[in-house]
């Protein structure tokens, strides 16, 4: 069986790994280079239950989404010989004002009806968990069972592992410009170069995907929404756990290094990393965090995160045989690729 797919982001990686394991041949075709994209642009915080936000539908979705990560990191790391940084460091959810108190209270007692792990902090108890927490956090969600990896690295090593797998092909700079469709199936890709046949196609061009000529008007549209991060640099590391306010999140890296973001902004695909979008990350992670005062400022950037007009993720069977959904996961992209992928080149293949 040969599976085309476009987009080699983390989806379309952890696909045609998952694909190849399951005895298929898989083209990852990307119109430039594999994961330059959103999945680098990504923090990578295996959010399983700070994500939930009382949406009773995600639950056992992001939890088994976050709990295959362990075992998939382990295997990622021991194949390719690179360190993915996979982290529990748990996650504070903090809360500055007496309302936002009651919403996360809300929030645990719902998660805690539902027999997962978390805890409502107060101010005390939230910097005896990170000391780092200002004066001002009067509570706090905790979260311990979250945690992260770095995406940049797990992307390294997806590449590696899939370059010396004989199953699958990596084409780079292959733009798809549309779907080679016979009667009712897709059976393809257009390229530059001509028609890629396949037995299978999967769309994972994350905000790009509906811009693929072909895609059926009845599958949800996915949109861009831009989201800014910088990366300041503390010397030595302070911050141990990943530490959200009301506009955004720290994700300390352990080894000084500390993510801040994020904006979520529907600007099409502007990529500009602009001065309001800085300073709003910054004032939440200063409020949240004040030592991040005196890091150094290392970097900023901006991508696009795929929002499908669903409002969830798009991921199987699509209304077009042949053609397969892994796009449109918002916030949740790193949080949901390895089952994502599973689920896909499952419904391929017709093998767990």
């Amino acid at each position: 069986m040969r599976v085309a797919i476009i987009g080699g982001g983390i989806m379309g990686c952890a696909t045609a790994q998952s694909l190849a394991q399951r005895g298929a041949d898989a083209v990852l075709l990307d119109r430039a280079v594999l994961g330059l994209e959103a999945s680098s642009a990504a923090a990578g915080i295996l959010g399983g239950q700070v994500e939930l936000r009382g949406r009773e539908r995600f639950v056992k979705r992001f939890v088994e989404a976050r709990d295959a990560w362990r075992p998939w990191a382990t295997e990622l790391s021991a194949e390719s010989g690179c360190d993915v940084g996979y982290r529990p460091s748990g996650v504070l959810c903090v809360a500055r004002t007496d309302a936002e108190r009651m919403d996360l209270a809300r929030e645990v007692a719902w998660q805690t009806s539902r027999g997962l792990a978390a805890s409502m902090l107060d101010g005390d108890a939230a910097r005896s968990v990170e000391p780092e927490i200002g004066p001002t956090v009067v509570g706090a969600a905790h979260f311990p069972e979250d945690g992260q990896v770095n995406p940049v690295s797990v992307l390294r090593a997806l590449i590696a592992i899939l370059a010396r797998d004989p199953r699958v092909q990596i084409r780079s700079g292959s733009p798809v410009h549309g779907l080679v469709v016979a009667g009712d199936r897709c059976v393809g890709v257009k390229l530059a170069d001509g028609e890629l046949r396949a037995d299978a196609t999967v769309l994972a061009a994350g905000s790009w995907s509906s811009l693929v000529g072909g895609v059926p008007a009845e599958i949800p549209t996915v949109r861009p929404v831009r989201g800014q991060m910088l990366e300041l640099e503390e010397r030595p590391p302070r911050l141990k756990s990943i530490v959200f306010g009301s506009d955004g999140y720290a994700v300390p890296r352990g080894d000084g290094r500390v993510l801040c973001g994020s904006t979520t902004e529907r600007v099409g695909f502007c990529r500009e990393v602009t001065a309001a979008g800085m300073g709003a990350i910054l004032a939440n992670a200063l409020a949240c965090v004040p030592s991040l005062g005196r890091a150094r400022f290392v970097a900023s950037w901006s991508n696009f995160r795929p929002l499908a007009d669903a409002d969830f993720p798009l991921v199987g069977p699509s209304p077009l045989l042949g053609l397969f959904l892994a796009t449109g996961h918002y916030r949740n992209g790193i949080l949901l690729a390895k089952v994502t992928a599973d689920a896909v080149a499952q419904a391929i293949t017709g093998s767990q």
